[in-house]
């Protein structure tokens, strides 16, 4: 069977990345891609912008890689630019495997350095490895990601060359270090979907030793529609472990169950910086509050806003495509729960 029309169940896109502009240019062999895979999706995006490297005795000053004379960006200066890029990525594969009926589709999104070698084991169970028409930068990889087959999709116009190292509007005139010792962030994250892993993503990028996540607990979640489709709480921290392992390898994640609105943050003092959506903002304020009272250090808060179907950060048609896109998990729970039934029914 031809490679380039055969379902594939396990896929990994490679592609590398000149700016932190939004990647249009990725998103016909994004399309492709997510069109071929069945089960699993992994996309690598490569940039020497995404390298984790300090100049010695530097104090956190960000230095040119050995593999290139642009500087690493300052992950906190490109927040908003980095979570309008995964944004992207994250919407046009999954709203393809929503359009096909794969609800339960695993796409995962991973920004990597030219200066570290991919993971040998992230070939392991791939059928094919694709990459982009036109990509000269994409530096030597791993024997098993070069021995997987191989496809080349075509690519849209690439409009830049490493030519936006500035920080965005939205960030310019703050001033935040380029990372944070430890991060925290919290949530359900049942049936792991494209929001919780932007979530994710941002709170990991932004750490410079260990990322907190606060798990909801078993027992709040029983109100939840669907609640006998949860996944328990040792599942939902299993896979959200495997991910963030994927995405970040060099941090530390610990794990805490959430019974209440502050978890770690009510009391530990070793915590710089808290990452919410714009749903949860109100539990950033008051778990704000509630280090002011119990004399805690305050919280630097990292909103994640470009998953907001009413974002102003993406352009009209990303914006639009957001809309026809979901990312709940009560969604995949109704999914699940309608398909049972039709089975259930269908084998009367």
């Amino acid at each position: 069977m031809n490679p380039s029309t055969e379902q594939l169940r396990r896929s990994l896109l490679i592609a590398t990345l000149d700016s932190l502009d939004t990647p249009h240019h990725l998103g016909p062999a994004i399309i492709s891609t997510a069109a071929k895979s069945s089960e699993t999706l992994v996309v690598v995006l490569l940039s020497p912008l995404f390298e984790l490297r300090h100049a010695p005795g530097s104090q956190g000053a960000l230095a040119p890689t050995a593999e290139s004379s642009v500087a690493p960006i300052s992950r906190t200066e490109r927040w908003d630019d980095v979570q309008r890029l995964l944004t992207y990525v994250y919407v046009q594969a999954t709203k393809v495997a929503q359009d096909n009926g794969r609800i339960l589709m695993d796409v995962s999104v991973l920004l990597r350095g030219y200066e570290r070698p991919l993971p040998t084991d992230l070939a392991e169970g791939m059928d094919m490895c694709f990459l982009v028409q036109g990509d000269d930068n994409v530096p030597s990889l791993p024997l098993s990601i070069r021995t997987l087959p191989q496809t080349v999709l075509p690519s849209g116009n690439r409009v830049s060359m490493f030519s936006d190292s500035s920080p965005s509007k939205s960030s310019a005139g703050e001033t935040f270090p380029p990372l944070y010792p430890v991060v925290i962030l919290g949530g359900t994250f049942d049936h792991l979907h494209a929001g919780h892993k932007i979530l994710l993503s941002m709170g990991a990028w932004i750490s410079e030793r260990k990322l907190i996540i606060g798990v909801t607990d078993d027992i709040l979640l029983q109100g939840k529609l669907h609640s006998d489709l949860l996944e328990s709480f040792s599942v939902r921290v299993e896979k959200t472990r495997s991910f963030l392992q994927l995405f970040r390898p060099d941090l530390e994640y610990e794990f805490a169950a959430i019974t209440d609105v502050y978890g770690p943050t009510g009391w530990d003092p070793d915590i710089q910086a808290l990452v919410v959506s714009t749903e949860t903002l109100s539990g950033a304020v008051a778990i704000a509050k509630e280090r002011a009272r119990k004399s805690l250090p305050a919280l630097q808060t990292f909103v994640i806003d470009v998953i907001s179907p009413d974002s102003e950060k993406l352009d009209h048609e990303d914006a639009e495509l957001l809309r026809q896109t979901k990312m709940s998990s009560t969604f995949i729970r109704e999914w699940i729960a309608k398909n049972h039934d039709v089975e259930r029914n269908g084998n009367r």
